[in-house]
């Protein structure tokens, strides 16, 4: 009766295999977690990246806004050359920014500085980016008023 009942036994629950695939469980969560901190590392430094790409512009715009007014003639002018520059850029990027001019001769120069922000955790610091304009003055300085070609033809 033994044998017959093993028998049985066996028939019912036949024995059972590893297969491959149980032994591999859970391996794509572990190589996910060891690539993870090098997908960080590559993310942080694309925003970086962009950051300091965005940065350089915006002392580029500054610098260009600047020495375009300074070019003008002072009777003419709306605002100081470097207000005018500071009000070409964003705010979170004009507030770090200086700006200086120099008018002389016939033509004006502006150069901007900026501090390019890190988001990079133990670096706090990517120094500035620095761009610079220069704009011809204006031949014969004209004050606003009656203009002189008004009653000229179109072209």
């Amino acid at each position: 009766m033994s044998t017959v009942g093993s028998a049985v036994r066996t028939a019912a629950r036949p024995r059972r295999r590893p297969h491959r695939h149980d032994r591999d469980r859970g391996q794509v969560s572990v190589e996910f977690l060891g690539f993870l901190p090098i997908l960080l590392v590559v993310a942080l430094a694309v925003v970086q990246l962009g950051l300091a790409a965005y940065a350089v512009q915006q002392a580029g715009t500054g610098a260009r806004a600047a020495a375009r007014t300074a070019s003008m003639d002072p009777a003419d002018r709306e605002t100081d050359p470097r207000s005018a520059g500071l009000a070409a850029m964003s705010g979170w990027v004009a507030r770090g920014a200086g700006i200086t001019v120099s008018e002389g001769g016939d033509e004006a120069r502006a150069t901007a500085r900026v501090r390019i922000p890190s988001v990079v955790p133990g670096i706090d610091d990517f120094g500035p980016a620095t761009r610079s304009a220069t704009m011809p003055r204006t031949a014969t300085p004209r004050a606003l008023g009656p203009r002189t070609d008004e009653g000229a033809a179109p072209r």
